[in-house]
Formats: structure tokens, sequence, C-alpha cells
């Protein structure tokens, strides 16, 4: 990357964010990931975010839940499958030492709002390295761009949630 800069501050109790990456949809997209995870995300990019930029902002916000996800009692692992209109997406993740992200999705035919089409990909495979998780993305179901991306960061926020969490959290054995 080159000098892009990101500042990130994640609390697993929440359900909000105040995320400025420069491209209005990822603004949405993390939104929707905090939501679902039930975690409060503050996300800033450098001004004149690029693909660089974004990047950034993703492997800052990857780093800062490496940390979440490995404290005594964290699950460590999460699962979730949530729908985004007539889109249906899952996401598997579980602390790795090396990080994957596995997809069906191609995402050379997601282009939205201003999102370059790789973008996306870029974005989860600095997420998981930032994170250090073996994530998995599967969709299910879905043709509308801004539906699947929505479904994705559904899911995804959803299994991040489940697993910064305490195994006993919510009633899971």
């Amino acid at each position: 990357m080159t000098g892009a800069r990101a500042a990130v501050r994640i609390d697993s109790a929440g359900g909000d964010a105040h995320v400025t990456t420069g491209l209005p949809v990822l603004d949405h997209l993390v939104a929707l990931f905090a939501r679902s995870g039930r975690m409060h995300v503050t996300l800033d990019v450098a001004a004149g975010a690029t693909a660089d930029g974004v990047a950034a902002g993703a492997r800052a916000l990857g780093d800062a839940l490496a940390t979440l996800l490995r404290v005594p009692g964290a699950a460590g692992s999460g699962w979730a499958m949530l729908p985004a209109d007539e889109a249906l997406a899952s996401a598997s993740l579980e602390v790795a030492e090396t990080p994957l992200v596995a997809t069906n999705v191609d995402f050379s035919r997601q282009p939205v709002g201003g999102l370059d089409h790789d973008i996306v990909r870029r974005f989860l495979e600095e997420f998981a390295a930032g994170a250090r998780l073996n994530l998995h993305i599967r969709l299910v179901e879905g043709t509308e761009p801004e539906h699947v991306l929505a479904a994705i960061f559904k899911a995804l926020g959803a299994a991040v949630g489940q697993a910064v969490r305490a195994h006993s959290e919510g009633g899971a054995a």
C-alpha cells in the first residue's frame, strides 16, 4: 500500500458505526457489518480514498478485531447466513495462523456505487489478513449487486459478532 492511512476503533457491544472511507457505498456496507455484528465501529480512511486507502481501512479493521477474537473466552469462530432483499449470503470464519478467503462470488461482476470491480475482494482479503482469519463467503442466491454485497457484509458482521463473544453468551454451548 502506498502510505494510505486508516484509524479504527471497535467495541464488541453496540451496533452502530461511524464510517468515512470516501466511498459512500462502502461506508454503508461497513455500517451493515457493524449493525449485524452488534459492534460499535469507527473507521476513518484518509481523505481521497483510493483502492489502497480502502485496503488500509480493511486491514486496520481486521487488525483491531484480531485482539477481540483472541481474548480469553472468545469463541474465535462464527457462522451466519443473512438476506438482503433477493440475495442470501453466508459467512463462516475461524481464527487462523494463515489467513485465507475462499468464496464462490465473482466480485468482478459486482461494481456498485463507485467501488472498483475488485475492491470488495481486496477489502475481504485485507480484512482477513489483518484479523488472521480463515474466511469463507458463499452467495446462496442473488443477482442484484447492491443486495449481494449487503447480504455478504451482513453475514460477515454477524459471524464476527459471534466469534468475538464468549461461548456462553446468547445461550450457546
